[in-house]
């Protein structure tokens, strides 16, 4: 069983009513032709939609425990061998599985359990080590492999160094972050229930994705905060660079069995917190397998990165339902850090200011 937070409310139908009328007009084969491969042969052939194209349809989750960076103790090497992934993998289970233990995240779970199999630490730390940490009943078992780092390009599998602007930026939002906030807009887009950004490259935590697909239209659907995706296949052109977007201005197109999505028109930090407008992605999706979706991302950003950069990440088919994020509803979490922010300038305040007792 898969523990993914589920929120609540009805689900996935907004995304199903919002590419209607694109699916009027080109519809898909049965999702059972997904099932039907399962039954894998020497040689495999993707399923196909009612155009031709590969049927890219369904919950794909990103559970790979693979770190997007390389760690500098493995520079040089871009693989690990079997004898190593099975070592790793049986300590991942020692230490997250059954929900017995501090959750970790991110990249956090391949560096803690790197170092507890070689030697280095006797144990972990969860996320920041504070009250209200999460258990590791709320994410799901890593899945691992033997790269080194998602990123694929450059070669040493690290991001290029940052321009002078994006570290003056990145170094902007850090000490917004060491002060208490006047209000909801002096914190994080995710913390706001605003957005979590596109291309989203969360694992093992809310980061699965459904898609939707006709003949004209594509549609992405991420679990966390429920941002979708609307991209088109009709050819036609980007917005004027004067509109701008969370998660930018996509266009899709088929090459060979791939779809390839084009993604301009970003809000500047709508990445990572740290892209600027100049920002350009490419996504390539290409069904590899039954089970497996190979997910390409090139980022193009000049006024944040030196030079482009690509990753892949491997993506797995899942039978389990994408649920509503709700974040809104239930954001408990904002009120609480501006209430104690308002107790803490309260409390340092002299006595005139305190009020009453």
């Amino acid at each position: 069983m898969s523990y993914r937070y589920l929120g609540f409310g009805f689900g996935f139908s907004a995304l199903l009513l919002s590419v209607a009328q694109a699916m009027a007009q080109g519809q898909v084969a049965p999702q059972a032709g997904v099932a039907a491969t399962k039954s894998v042969k020497q040689t495999w052939t993707a399923p196909r939609a009612a155009d031709g194209h590969p049927d890219l349809q369904g919950v794909w989750a990103n559970n790979i425990a693979t770190p997007l960076e390389r760690p500098k103790e493995l520079e040089g090497r871009a693989l690990l061998t079997d004898q190593e992934v099975a070592a790793l993998k049986k300590k991942a289970h020692e230490l997250f599985g059954g929900g017995n233990s501090d959750a970790a995240f991110g990249d956090t779970v391949y560096r803690s359990v790197w170092a507890n199999v070689h030697g280095t630490t006797s144990g972990f730390k969860s996320v920041d080590g504070e009250t209200g940490d999460y258990s590791s009943v709320w994410t799901v078992e890593r899945e691992w492999e033997n790269r080194t780092s998602l990123i694929t390009d450059p070669p040493d599998g690290r991001m290029p160094a940052m321009t002078p602007e994006a570290q003056k930026r990145r170094a902007a939002v850090a000490a917004l972050r060491t002060r208490q906030p006047e209000g909801p807009e002096g914190r994080a887009l995710q913390e706001r229930c605003i957005t979590y950004g596109s291309p989203q490259l969360t694992a093992g935590y809310q980061s699965y994705s459904q898609i939707v697909q006709s003949s004209n239209a594509v549609a992405v659907e991420t679990e966390m905060i429920h941002d979708v995706r609307i991209i088109p296949l009709d050819g036609r052109p980007h917005l004027p660079s004067t509109v701008q977007f969370w998660l930018g201005d996509s266009r899709g197109h088929w090459e060979g069995d791939t779809l390839v999505v084009d993604t301009t028109n970003y809000k500047p930090q709508s990445f990572m917190s740290a892209s600027s407008e100049q920002l350009h992605v490419i996504e390539r999706f290409t069904r590899t397998g039954p089970e497996s979706l190979k997910y390409e991302i090139t980022i193009n950003d000049p006024g944040t990165w030196t030079k482009p950069w690509s990753l892949m990440i491997p993506l797995q088919h899942s039978p389990d339902l994408i649920y509503e994020y709700a974040c809104q509803e239930g954001n408990i979490g904002l009120a609480g850090i501006l209430a104690g922010a308002r107790a803490e300038e309260r409390a340092a305040a002299p006595e005139s200011r305190k009020g009453p007792k």
